[in-house]
């Protein structure tokens, strides 16, 4: 049981280091998405004004303003598609190995367990059925015994 107790501290520890990688990366997903939400933000105000009073000179101001939103929309997606590779599993392999195999001796060790039990509840009926037939030959082997040293003195 004590190596039963040991696995399950490992497997928890383990989930408890997975969680908290899988936590620190979302973190930074998070700022980058939320930098990439600036970034597009100030993008379009400012590339908007500048890209727009550019580009109102040569095409008409519509399609001035629609050149510009583009081009910075595009950038807030090359930001988020960035901040969306982001990936905690290559972190958290080996600790998600180790755990796997802390279970698996977990298992294999509740296997022999319930075998015991079951050859322990199988003892204890046949017992239960024949109680004498259980005692009786360490008992004939003991009366066998003091009768042969009684005889031979």
């Amino acid at each position: 049981m004590s190596r039963i107790a040991k696995n399950l501290s490992i497997v928890l520890r383990s989930e408890k280091l997975i969680a908290q990688r899988n936590l620190s990366v979302l973190r930074r997903q998070t700022g980058m998405f939320g930098a990439a939400g600036v970034a597009a933000g100030l993008a379009i105000v400012m590339l908007n004004v500048s890209g727009f009073l550019a580009l109102s000179d040569v095409v008409s101001m519509p399609l001035a303003a629609l050149i510009v939103a583009i081009a910075n929309l595009l950038f807030a997606g090359a930001i988020a598609a960035m901040a969306g590779q982001q990936s905690a599993e290559a972190e958290t392999a080996t600790v998600a190995e180790v755990r796997d195999m802390a279970l698996e001796d977990i298992d294999s060790e509740l296997q022999v367990f319930v075998a015991e039990a079951k050859s322990t509840a199988d003892d204890v009926k046949r017992m239960a059925k024949d109680p004498f037939g259980q005692i009786a030959p360490g008992v004939a082997a003991t009366l066998a015994k003091a009768l042969v040293n009684h005889l031979g003195k």
